[in-house]
């Protein structure tokens, strides 16, 4: 490969969200154990993004307040075309310090206190935060699980739909953590529900740009006009790229009632634009960063490639879930009878620091979720460590 995807960067004691978490897991971690639990990515940054980023601060740079640039716009406009097939205009584009926040700031305008917000189950964490914190109602869809193979209960769907006190879907494309992309044809089914039952759609599509071979990222908002007019679409770099921790996001709306609503709820929190250097990044990352992001894509690819059949000849009684888009790989630990709770403590007897499957709700009890962007090195000493634990 070009790029360096196997050198381990160590993040003790850096501030790394990931990195406290174990550490608050198990004190004694020893320090050559890596977490692979939240998802960001301890490899080298692109040098692409990190030696232009290292150019503009020599360049006579002012860190000061900042407001994106045509430049900046158009690289986010070039990239949903080029990448998704998707034609936005500038004045769809509005900025996010984040894609969680901006499931918060949708939850408050779109929606009525104690009103129902639907979601398909299990689901990233945040999104029942986002509804619960605000006084909305979670109202679950969950998955239908079938061996290895979710897919969305359109009958369940269609009668939550139909109450009208629900007035909104939170969808996940690619799905999280489950690592669905979800087909056209079922975009198609869940955008006519939404027509049909006036529900706004609230698509995190943060994984957008990693997918793997044989399969394509559809953004629900492309289906047509009258599903982009009830879509917010939310799109960032930060895991494509690993920029996470700059918090840019790019929320996509056509609608401009909407647009306006979204935007009167950011000024509401006093959000008003992002720091300077998450604007330069962003178009570094979309302008020059294809070719390093085609490998990192590799990469994930080859890490599943070697966790199935380490998994299928060491480990049998673990299901492992097809990864079609994300650098997240769902297992199904519950055929060894553990309790979620007991399975956790197995996990960190094992020096084992992965998502657990119950902070994506009660379905997800039994399951791990696992972050294979990593060194393959890593990888294979944790497989070895599950090894050693489980079988």
């Amino acid at each position: 490969m070009k790029y360096d995807f196997e050198t381990i960067i160590n993040r003790n004691n850096k501030g790394s969200s990931k990195w406290d978490i174990m550490k608050k897991a198990n004190p004694n971690v020893p320090n050559h154990i890596v977490p692979l639990s939240v998802a960001d990515v301890d490899i080298p940054l692109a040098p692409e993004i990190k030696d232009g980023l290292i150019e503009f601060l020599n360049n006579d740079v002012v860190l000061g307040y900042t407001n994106p640039t045509d430049k900046y716009y158009q690289a986010v406009k070039d990239w949903m075309l080029n990448r998704h097939d998707y034609k936005i205009e500038k004045d769809w584009i509005v900025i996010s310090n984040g894609i969680v926040p901006a499931l918060f700031d949708s939850v408050v305008a779109f929606t009525n206190k104690n009103e129902g917000v639907i979601i398909f189950t299990p689901v990233y964490h945040p999104f029942y935060q986002a509804i619960e914190t605000n006084e909305r109602q979670i109202i679950k869809c969950p998955l239908i699980n079938q061996d290895t193979s979710y897919t969305i209960d359109f009958n369940k769907f269609k009668n939550l739909a139909k109450d009208p006190n629900n007035t909104m879907l939170i969808l996940c494309n690619p799905h999280n953590p489950i690592g669905r992309v979800w087909q056209k044809e079922e975009l198609e089914k869940i955008a006519k529900i939404c027509l049909d039952n006036n529900l706004i759609i609230v698509s995190d599509e943060i994984h957008q740009d990693l997918i793997m071979p044989g399969f394509k990222h559809y953004p629900i908002a492309t289906l047509n006009d009258r599903v982009a007019d009830i879509t917010i679409t939310c799109t960032a770099p930060s895991k494509s790229f690993n920029l996470a921790g700059l918090q840019g996001s790019n929320i996509i709306i056509k609608n401009p009632l909407l647009k306006d609503k979204f935007i009167l709820q950011q000024e509401k929190r006093s959000f008003h634009s992002l720091n300077t250097i998450a604007y330069e990044a962003t178009i570094l990352a979309y302008n020059r960063g294809v070719d390093w992001l085609e490998e990192f894509k590799l990469l994930i690819n080859k890490n599943y490639q070697i966790l199935v059949d380490f998994i299928n000849l060491n480990l049998p009684k673990i299901k492992v879930y097809p990864l079609q888009g994300t650098y997240l790989t769902w297992l199904d630990f519950r055929s060894y009878g553990y309790d979620f709770k007991d399975l956790e403590k197995k996990m960190i007897n094992a020096d084992l620091y992965l998502d657990e499957g119950y902070i994506f709700g009660q379905e997800g009890e039994g399951f791990e979720r696992i972050n294979i962007a990593c060194p393959t090195s890593v990888l294979l000493e944790a497989l070895e460590r599950l090894k050693t634990e489980f079988a």
